[in-house]
């Protein structure tokens, strides 16, 4: 592993602690933030970023500014906690595992309401801390459900970052890559670079390398080339949402490999836990998509600005991928194939 927490709660210090991502690869600058105000806008500025730490982010934030709330009765206490909820969920609108994690704790809160607030604020601590080490194991299964499916040698492909830097540990769709790391796989990854916000240079190709992985940095338009030259056996990405039928977001950019993945015949595959399948949302349609700013694509990482002012400038920071072009998607409960409407029902009903 590449020996960083991504995510962690400091009791001794009251403080969410994090990573900085946007000061990586350059720089490893660690965070202290106290305020809903602050965890809001690290989510929203992608200081930490990746559905499942955005999750365990939110839900440590959320227990540690509950217990800031000086209110004896819970009539005073739950109203206060709920405006809360809602300045953290404001943050981001694609990834479900934030509104997952915030929903569960506002269960927490109900389900304890009989109990003294200070004893409600001790339950928080403990559900914040199950999300992270649930997330923990999940990743891991992911990664032995997803081992499964690849061959020692083969080259992989993979769009964005979702590696230890977007969870708790291991990753989702990397997590096969590290177990098999461990066990002398020898895999060749090819990281596409993910424009705009480049999570694939700055966190993919940095964690992969750190971690003693064989990893080729590529822009994203070069997907088709090294896929053409037999170089790609298999396609591995995470997910920000899945929905009921087995269409998936994730970071923009996904569809189109997906889209060169079915033309060439190589296998594509979503990797994420089941707290990403929000079978409320029915299809792609449903999904909401986050618009982000265009400094992004005209000026971000530029020493000058490398469009026209006044430019129009369309930034999705995600796309869908639509269920057809799927080949399989992986959660820590197991792996479902097409029809997913089925599967991903039926992986979800195992203990």
């Amino acid at each position: 592993m590449i020996g960083l927490e991504t995510v962690r709660l400091d009791d001794e210090e009251q403080a969410l602690v994090i990573v900085d991502q946007t000061q990586l690869p350059g720089r490893e600058v660690y965070l202290h933030l106290r305020t809903p105000e602050e965890i809001r806008e690290a989510i929203y500025h992608l200081k930490v970023r990746g559905a499942p730490a955005i999750g365990v982010a939110a839900a440590y934030g959320l227990a540690l500014c509950a217990r800031r709330i000086t209110a004896e009765k819970f009539g005073e206490f739950y109203p206060a906690f709920c405006r809360l909820k809602e300045l953290l969920a404001s943050s981001r609108p694609t990834a479900v595992n934030l509104f997952t994690a915030l929903n569960r704790m506002d269960d927490c809160v109900q389900r304890f309401q009989q109990e003294k607030v200070e004893k409600i604020k001790h339950h928080l601590r403990e559900e914040a801390e199950a999300i992270r080490n649930e997330d923990a194991a999940a990743c891991r299964r992911i990664g032995e459900w997803g081992l499964s499916l690849l061959k020692p040698g083969m080259g992989l492909l993979t769009h964005c970052n979702a590696g230890h830097l977007a969870v708790s540990e291991y990753g989702t769709a990397l997590a096969p890559v590290y177990l098999g790391q461990e066990r002398g796989y020898h895999f060749q990854v090819f990281a596409d670079e993910t424009r705009p916000l480049l999570q694939g240079a700055r966190l993919t190709a940095f964690e992969l390398q750190k971690a003693g992985v064989e990893v080729t940095l590529i822009c994203d338009n070069m997907a088709s080339a090294v896929m053409k030259q037999g170089k790609v056996q298999a396609v591995l990405v995470g997910c920000d949402r899945i929905a009921a039928n087995g269409d998936v977001a994730n970071k923009i950019g996904t569809s189109g490999v997906a889209v060169l993945a079915k033309y060439y015949g190589i296998p594509f595959y979503v990797l994420g836990p089941v707290s990403t399948i929000d079978f409320a949302c029915p299809d792609a349609l449903h999904i909401p998509i986050e618009e982000r700013s265009p400094e992004e694509v005209t000026e971000k990482w530029y020493t000058r600005r490398m469009a026209p002012e006044g430019i129009n400038v369309y930034n999705p920071a995600f796309d869908v991928t639509d269920h057809s072009l799927i080949t399989a998607i992986v959660t820590e409960k197991g792996i479902c194939y097409p029809p997913f409407d089925r599967s991903l029902q039926l992986v979800c009903s195992r203990q």
